[in-house]
């Protein structure tokens, strides 16, 4: 019930792209008789050709093969082509292939720069230099054949006339990674080139229980709404689209049935930040307090809208500097809390410290009566509905990535079991615990689904993740912990600026303005302009330096002792006045500078 109609026309599944001086030819190669695309290098300008155009024998074109056009970006003086060059099937969904894309390239078409004034050249190769951190985007996936945006209970509930548009006209616009690469594409009408790419993360596994095979899939799909990196895109916006929103569906297929059940993440739905500012935990700031309730009522009325009933499970501490955000949160529920919207804290930290996981079981104990209440999709060998999901648990933590994976892990084996033993494979008491092979199976699956969403947000894999992947912390695991958390120490305060001025440009969350951006860098000076991390650090350690040899010398000539204080003393004054403005020597967005 859920495939699609033949006479949709189909995408292109392999190209060829052709480098000519003035222009770009994209020519389909993968056994289709439709156009070949021309794309101007001047203007970026598309229209459909009939044939490739022949070969200077004095400048042979570069050739390349690609599997996918993801999109076109205006900028202020060129446009630039974004091109799938490398791709990787990880598995089927639905019946139908679906790739990861291993290498993403992009072509320039700025040859009018050249007449370009040399003010907006240089803003130009500014945010073109974005494009350089656009490249190494991970957790792409695609599909050529099914719309990979939307829950299998979606696609079953989807209707005819739906089926027969394009995949990009199906898909759900929020997890529709490139929808603004698109546009361009779109308005020249070019159907076969429109492919539709998720961020998120695709991974399955089989497993044999007696002569019965179970295929298991967990797919995540990232909202692009408030999509960012960890210290630079937090809590909600005023529309109650919040950061790092993913929806999570684990889906299973047993002898013809398919079962599906849909988690979701996402930061606490307030007005909040956490700036960086070079200190390890930066605090918390709440926001236009007035605006709470409002912000949170938008936000669970279009969880209610999309899902059904909620169940928000809010897992930050109780008391120390997450605690305010959590009574805040807690609070501010009682206005939107109803028969379709609960609210349950957990204090996850508490309750569970760094190693007793297992005490879960609580929380699970205070939510299974929602679960088996709400249930999850099951469809027959024929496709027809038996059961629906009616309702969603929204989990998260203060970034929703350790904790959260941890927690959502543990629904989503007891929800399996749920399944298993609907389908008859399990009997009353049988776990996913009793088959060795499937419990191993199971916990990395959900071990690379938290690392690949916490990559993209975090820049590291997921911390607490030796406990999914093996059932219990240890000692490496905890090891690796600490290093991670370095890590991220590092890539929020010194990288993410950058990486977030990315993201924005690509998702169309800023709009390259010629007057607005050639104002905003004339406008640039005072501290910020001059602060540098590295320069403040090296001053710091060659004071140092300088006050230690001092010291060896004091006793050839005691005047030395006042040269090494008068060096210890410009060291620690430095030291000071970066920690004083900690904010100005991060790595800063530019785009949408932060209060």
């Amino acid at each position: 019930m859920m495939e699609r109609t033949d006479s949709v026309q189909k995408l292109y599944t392999r190209m060829r792209l052709w480098e000519f001086p003035d222009q770009y030819v994209i020519e389909p190669t993968d056994g289709s008789s439709g156009s070949s695309l021309a794309v101007s290098r001047v203007d970026g300008s598309m229209k459909l050709i009939d044939e490739v155009p022949e070969c200077s024998s004095l400048r042979v074109p570069k050739i390349f093969t690609i599997f996918g056009v993801v999109g076109m970006l205006r900028l202020l003086a060129g446009s630039y082509l974004l091109v799938i060059t490398e791709r990787e099937c990880v598995g089927s969904y639905l019946g139908h292939p679906i790739f990861k894309v291993s290498s993403l390239k992009i072509f320039p078409c700025d040859n009018s720069l050249k007449n370009t004034p040399a003010e907006q050249k240089k803003i130009e190769m500014e945010f073109s230099g974005l494009l350089n951190v656009a490249e190494k985007t991970s957790g792409l996936f695609f599909s050529y054949e099914t719309n990979l945006t939307l829950s299998a209970q979606r696609l079953n509930d989807l209707g005819d006339e739906s089926r027969l548009l394009p995949l990009w006209r199906q898909a759900e616009p929020r997890f529709l990674w490139n929808n603004y690469m698109l546009e361009v594409l779109i308005d020249n009408k070019l159907e076969p080139y429109l492919l539709p790419v998720v961020q998120g993360s695709f991974h399955h596994f089989q497993a044999a229980i007696g002569k019965d095979i179970i295929d298991v899939t967990l797919i995540a799909r990232r909202c692009t709404r408030r999509n960012g990196t960890r210290m630079w895109r937090r809590g909600a916006d005023p529309d109650g689209y919040v950061a790092n929103f993913v929806e999570t569906e684990q889906f299973m297929q047993f002898n013809g049935y398919t079962a599906s059940f849909v988690q979701v993440r996402g930061s606490i739905p307030l007005l909040w930040q956490q700036i960086v500012d070079l200190t390890y935990k930066p605090k918390f700031e709440l926001l236009k307090l007035e605006e709470a309730p409002r912000v949170l009522e938008r936000h669970f009325l279009d969880l209610r809208k999309k899902y059904g009933a909620v169940l928000a499970v809010d897992l930050v501490n109780k008391h120390g500097g997450e605690g305010r955000l959590c009574e805040k949160f807690g609070d501010t529920m009682q206005h939107v809390a109803s028969n379709d919207v609960r609210y349950l804290h957990f204090d996850f930290h508490h309750v569970c410290g760094h190693i007793h996981f297992d005490r879960l079981s609580i929380l699970y104990d205070q939510i299974s009566d929602f679960l088996e209440r709400n249930g999850y999709l099951l469809l027959n060998e024929k496709g027809e509905k038996m059961k629906e999901q009616l309702g969603v648990v929204r989990t998260n933590c203060i970034d929703c990535l350790d904790r959260t994976n941890v927690t959502q892990s543990m629904i989503g084996r007891h929800m399996l079991e749920y399944q298993l033993r609907r389908l008859g494979v399990f009997g009353a008491e049988e776990t996913i615990s009793s088959h060795p092979n499937m419990d191993e199976s199971f916990k990395i699956l959900w071990a690379n689904h938290g690392d690949d969403i916490s990559i993209q947000y975090s820049g590291t894999p997921a911390l607490k993740g030796d406990f999914v992947r093996f059932g219990h912390r240890t000692i490496q695991g905890i090891l690796q912990d600490g290093c991670n958390a370095l890590l991220r120490y590092y890539f929020n305060n010194f990288c993410d600026g950058t990486k977030q001025d990315a993201i924005d440009l690509l998702q169309g969350h800023y709009i390259v303005s010629v007057s607005r951006d050639t104002a905003a860098t004339s406008q640039k000076g005072g501290l910020e302009a001059i602060a540098s991390f590295p320069l403040a650090l090296g001053l710091v350690l060659t004071g140092f330096l300088f006050a230690t040899m001092s010291l060896r010398q004091v006793r050839y000539d005691f005047r030395h002792l006042f040269f090494s204080l008068m060096w210890a003393g410009i060291s620690v004054g430095i030291a000071a006045f970066v920690r004083a403005n900690g904010r100005v020597f991060c790595n800063r967005p530019r785009l949408h500078n932060p209060r």
